[in-house]
C-alpha cells in the first residue's frame, strides 16, 4: 500500500531553518516525483517545490513564494524526500504535505497530477 507520511514540523522563529521529511512506502521512489504544498487557515492550497523521478531527470521546480529559499532532495535508498527550509517568515506558516506525483516530470502547481497525499505536517514561524 501506498504511504507518505510527513514529520519535522516545528515552531522557528523568523530566518530560521528547518527540514522536513517525506517518508514513503508501498512504491517504487525513484520512479515517481514527489511534491511538496502547504495550506495556512483560512488560505488555499500552494504548491511549493517538486522533484521530478529519478528514473526521469530528476530536475526540481520551486513557486516563486520559496525559489531561492527552500530545497527538495531525495534519497531514495532512504525512501524519503526531504524539503530543507531556509530564511523562513512567518508568512510560511502552514501545514505542509508531501504527495506522490503520476507523472515521470514534475510541476510544483500541477495539483491533479498527483495521486497519494501525506497526513501533513504544521510548521510555525514566530518570535
Amino acid at each position: 500500500q501506498v504511504q507518505l507520511v510527513e514529520s519535522g514540523g516545528d515552531l522557528v522563529k523568523p530566518g530560521g531553518s528547518l527540514r522536513l521529511s517525506c517518508s514513503t512506502s508501498g512504491f517504487f521512489l525513484d520512479a515517481y516525483p514527489i511534491g511538496w504544498f502547504r495550506q495556512a487557515p483560512g488560505k488555499e492550497r500552494e504548491g511549493i517545490a517538486c522533484v521530478s523521478s529519478s528514473t526521469s531527470t530528476g530536475s526540481t521546480d520551486y513557486s516563486d513564494s520559496v525559489k531561492g529559499r527552500f530545497t527538495v532532495l531525495r534519497d531514495n535508498a532512504k525512501k524519503t524526500v526531504y524539503l530543507q527550509m531556509n530564511s523562513l517568515r512567518p508568512e510560511d506558516t502552514a501545514v505542509y504535505y508531501c504527495a506522490r506525483g503520476n507523472t515521470h516530470v514534475c510541476s510544483h502547481s500541477a495539483f491533479d497530477e498527483y495521486d497519494f497525499w501525506g497526513q501533513g505536517t504544521q510548521v510555525t514561524v514566530s518570535s
